[in-house]
Order: structure tokens, then C-alpha cells, then sequence
């Protein structure tokens, strides 16, 4: 139950991870009838540049409250412009894990951190909705992005650490189930809300969100496995007791175990940033670190920017949000079937190929066929959730508990950096060349999945405490391979 409840923080994510796709989308116009005495241009609903037109020759088909570029007269101000709110988002997202990733492995612990940067996020979010103009608006996002940058990672590791083996892939796709109903949310809310204003999605996801920090806050347990890291046994012995009283197991079968258990505490983890510190110090890991975050950079930018993409493709632009966040689902699926046959290394590699090729040929060859280029544009971002959802898992298992945060939050911020050169990416696409947007995203993610291949596999191996239990299953590993 508790695995659950952290899990739907995944929801409320990724509201605030794509709102933008609809709050700052570029509304469709049309040419008005001239007026008595109004001297004819050449107006055409298609072929115009609207920056080139006489502000009375066209208008807006929808009230100019339902976007930020309509109410704020952002149409000719450049895809800088029109790109940077988006982009801050992502960037505070970046800026925040960089930060904030460590005090969840030091001193925050997993749940604290849920709780403080999902308020964060929430009133951010809340405040958004009485923006008065770009720079507020912006300045909003950023924050609001700090705020988000460490929930994720907080629930997918606080969820994970609370179960065993067996569960534990299981329990890790929890989490992107909700992301994608959270997502899945977003158009139908946006199409109730149509020709009403952009600020009441903000309003309609951030105060929910309120709510669910405060649930968590009373209802939900610290990890046991960080409280035994950290050297606080007493505080885990208790939050295992209730585990067992909720799941109707004799503590007295337990108790024996446990108190057998010997979790060492590092003498290293001194102060918030010394897991990054390890983390860069210890060779192995740095290089685990380093292609990780690669990887998760390609996935990343395509993830993140193919859905703010779609108002470039000429479907239908609600459907094909609504078809990009039901995609998630069969990725979340796959991932939660099939996680503990799946070899880690092969599977990212191929989906992030496969998303590759399919995301060039859409815009290559996708033009000529509005179906076509959106079946292979949906292709392309199947293949990059599920290439997502699989690598957040793999660092899960690449890395112990004592980095075990750092580095999952590491990997996420490489991809939400990845997410912040996409809004510039599309608004360039655009208005000079479509390639810009889904050929670069195309290049950039199969590049990136081919460095998986110099990491271990990590399928069917227990998860380290320690940064000596892991190098000590790595010098085991290696004897084993060289008696062979």
C-alpha cells in the first residue's frame, strides 16, 4: 500500500512536466474580411506568415486567454521567446538535481525529500496560474522545476527500497503507470477547458497536488534500508515492525533476522555532497555514472521533446497528445511484465535505436502521410519510454543504497537536460526546418543508446548497501569469470 501511495506522485510529475504542450501552445488563426475602406492584402490561412500580416487582416479562432502566446502577444517574439518558459522548467529541473540530488542519500532522507520539493512544486505551480506576464511566468517555472527535479527519483527509490527482489521491477513500473495517467490527463483536461483559460490547468493540477504532500507527510514510512545505511536501526526496526503488522506476518519470525543483519554505516558520508563525491571518486562508479547519464541524455530529448513536437505534425493535435500519452501505457506494461526476463544492456540498446530510425524517417518521409508520420512518431516515443522506464530501473541495480539516489537523480537530471534544448529545438523547427526537431532527436538518442554496451548486466542480482558489499561483488564476479 505505501509502495502504491508514493507511486502516484508519478501523476502529478507528469502534469507538470508537459502542461506546457497546451498552456503555451502557438493558437491557429484565421483571415478576417476587410473592413469599409480597409485596403486589400494578400491573406492566406495557411501560406501567411502571421508576423507579416496587418494585426486587423487575421484573428485567433479561440478567445486569446487560452494560450500564453495569444494573451501575451507572443507570436512574432522568436522562438527564444516562445521556447523560454518551457525551457526554464527544464533547466530548474536540471539545476535542482544537481543540487538537491545528495540530501536524500545524507540527511533529507527519501520521504522528506518527496514531501518539501513536492510542495514546492505544487504551489509553484499554484502561484503560475496569476503569472502577469512572460518573465513572471517563466521565473515561476524555473522555481517550479526545482521543485520537481527530485520527486520522481524520491518515489521511485522510496518505493523500491521497501520491497524485496521479487517485487521490486514490478513495483519500480508502478510509477511510470501513474506518470502516464498523469500525462493521460492533461488532453482531456485541456479539451474541457478549450476557449476557457490556460491558468485553470494550473490550477486544476497544483492543488490536488497539495493535498498529496500532505497525505504523504502522515501516512508514509522512511525507507528502512537508508534509516540501517544511516545508523539508525531503532527508527527502521520500528517502520518494519508495522510492515509486518499491515501484512499479517509474525514480527517474532522477523525479529531474529533482523537483529542479525549488520548494515555498516560509510564513514565517508560526512557531509550532503559526499555521495557525489564517492560517486567521482571511486573509478567504477564514475564510469557507470558517466554512461548512464549519457544515455539517459539521447532518451531524454527525445522523451521530453517529441509531445511538445506534435503541434509541428500536421494530425490532429489533441489526438496525437492523447495517442502519445496512452503509448506509455503499453511501455509501462511491457517494463512491468517482462522486467525480470528483459537483459538490461539489450534492451535499452535496441529501443533506443529502434526510436531513433523511426523519429528521422517521420519527418523525412512522415510528410507526405499525416497517418503515417504519427504512427511513426508514436513508434518512436514507445520506444523511448520504454528505453526510459528500463534505464531508471538499471541504475536502481547498478549502484547501493549509500549513491543509490544520487545516482538515479543524476540520470533523470541528464535526461531533463536533454528536455530543455527540445522547446528550442521545436520552436527553431517551426519556423526554418523540420528537421531541427525530430531528425536531430532521431541522431542524438541512437548515438547516445550505443555507450550502454561497457556497462554490466545487472538482471537477476541483488541490490548493494554499500560501496565496499558492491566491489566486493564485482571482485567476486570477476573470479568467477576467470576460473571459467
Amino acid at each position: 500500500m505505501q509502495a502504491m501511495l508514493v507511486s502516484i506522485a508519478g501523476a502529478f510529475d507528469a502534469q507538470q512536466t508537459f502542461i506546457s504542450i497546451f498552456t503555451d501552445a502557438q493558437p491557429t488563426w484565421h483571415c478576417t474580411q476587410p473592413g469599409p475602406g480597409y485596403i486589400e492584402t494578400s491573406c492566406s490561412n495557411s501560406l501567411s506568415n502571421i508576423c507579416q500580416l496587418p494585426k486587423h487582416s487575421w484573428a485567433w479562432d479561440l478567445p486569446t486567454h487560452t494560450s500564453i502566446v495569444s494573451e501575451w502577444d507572443l507570436e512574432c517574439s522568436g522562438s527564444l521567446i516562445t521556447g523560454l518558459p518551457a525551457s526554464s522548467f527544464f533547466m530548474g529541473c536540471v539545476t535542482g538535481g544537481f543540487i538537491l540530488a545528495t540530501l536524500a542519500d545524507s540527511s533529507l532522507g527519501r520521504k522528506n525529500m518527496l514531501v518539501l520539493f513536492g510542495l514546492v512544486m505544487a504551489i509553484c505551480g499554484f502561484l503560475t496560474a496569476f503569472s502577469t506576464n512572460i518573465w513572471v511566468y517563466t521565473f515561476l517555472k524555473f522555481v517550479s522545476g526545482i521543485g520537481r527535479s527530485t520527486i520522481g527519483t524520491s518515489a521511485l527509490v522510496l518505493s523500491t527500497e521497501t520491497v524485496g527482489k521479487r517485487w521490486r521491477g514490478q513495483v519500480g513500473v508502478t510509477g511510470f503507470f501513474f506518470f502516464t495517467f498523469g500525462f493521460l490527463s492533461l488532453p482531456a483536461m485541456a479539451y474541457l477547458n478549450r476557449g476557457s483559460s490556460w491558468r485553470n490547468l494550473y490550477l486544476w493540477t497544483s492543488i490536488p497536488a497539495i493535498f498529496y504532500c500532505v497525505l504523504i507527510h502522515f501516512f508514509v514510512c522512511e525507507s528502512p534500508r537508508w534509516l540501517f545505511v544511516e545508523g539508525r536501526k531503532d527508527e527502521a526496526v520500528s517502520i518494519l515492525k508495522r510492515f509486518a503488522s499491515a501484512n499479517k506476518r509474525s514480527w517474532s519470525c522477523l525479529s531474529s533476522t533482523v537483529s542479525n543483519l549488520s548494515f555498516e554505516q560509510e564513514t565517508w558520508n560526512v557531509d550532503v555532497y559526499s555521495a557525489i563525491k564517492i560517486l567521482l571518486q571511486k573509478r567504477w562508479a564514475f564510469q557507470r555514472l558517466t554512461v548512464v547519464t549519457i544515455v539517459g541524455f539521447g532518451i531524454g530529448l527525445v522523451y521530453y521533446g517529441m509531445p511538445l513536437g506534435l503541434g509541428n505534425l500536421t494530425f490532429n493535435f489533441y489526438l496525437s497528445v492523447t495517442f502519445n500519452a496512452l503509448f506509455e501505457l503499453p511501455a509501462a506494461l511491457i517494463t512491468f511484465f517482462l522486467i525480470g526476463r528483459l537483459n538490461r544492456k539489450l534492451s535499452i540498446l535496441v529501443f533506443s535505436i529502434l526510436s531513433g530510425i523511426c523519429s528521422i524517417i517521420c519527418i523525412v518521409l512522415g510528410k507526405y502521410s499525416p497517418s503515417f508520420q504519427i504512427g511513426l512518431e508514436l513508434v518512436s516515443f514507445f520506444s523511448a519510454c520504454t528505453a526510459f522506464n528500463i534505464l531508471l530501473l538499471y541504475t536502481i541495480e547498478l549502484f547501493p543504497t549509500c549513491v543509490r539516489n544520487s545516482a538515479v537523480s543524476m540520470v533523470r537530471q541528464a535526461a531533463v537536460l536533454g528536455g530543455a534544448f527540445s522547446p528550442i529545438l521545436v520552436a527553431v523547427a517551426r519556423n526554418i526546418n523540420g528537421f531541427l526537431s525530430y531528425g536531430v532527436f532521431g541522431l542524438v538518442i541512437a548515438s547516445c543508446g550505443l555507450f550502454v554496451v561497457g556497462l554490466p548486466e545487472t538482471r537477476g542480482g541483488t541490490l548493494s548497501d554499500t560501496m565496499d558489499e558492491e566491489e566486493h561483488k564485482q571482485r567476486l564476479a570477476s573470479t568467477l569469470v576467470n576460473d571459467v
